[in-house]
């Protein structure tokens, strides 16, 4: 049985990977949301380590923030077992932000029909670019 959690480890805090990140990563947008990825620079506990942000310049109150990361965390939390199973087969870790770029509120399961499209499309923009013919 798989388990579907989230922890601080899975979480990405390092300032200077926060800064490779943003530096070399490639994004893209799947509507309400906007990734941005980069290989990890040296191995990590897990394959991925995640930063999950709201703007604050749309959504000026702080509960509404955190309500967006809430609900983005549980749904990334759902979906990215089928990433993990890819990135570990292929042997890569990836440093990865989402951001929510949407206006206005979605239901939940929309949000993570969304979230399931946005790492599918990460898994097929690795798998074609020079970060999945590794092996």
């Amino acid at each position: 049985m798989k388990k579907y959690t989230f922890t601080k480890e899975e979480r990405l805090c390092s300032k200077r990977w926060i800064d490779h990140l943003f530096d070399n990563g490639s994004s893209f947008i799947v509507y309400p949301f906007r990734m941005v990825y980069a290989q990890a620079p040296s191995e990590l506990p897990y394959p991925v380590q995640t930063i999950i942000s709201v703007s604050k310049r749309k959504f000026k109150k702080a509960v509404d923030r955190n309500y967006f990361k809430r609900r983005m965390r549980e749904a990334y939390r759902l979906e990215k077992h089928n990433l993990y199973d890819f990135l570990t087969e292929h042997s890569l870790h990836l440093l990865l932000t989402i951001q929510y770029v949407g206006k206005e509120d979605l239901p939940f399961a929309e949000m993570q029909a969304k979230m399931k499209q946005m790492l599918l499309k990460l898994k097929n923009e690795i798998a074609k670019s020079d970060l999945g013919e590794g092996n």
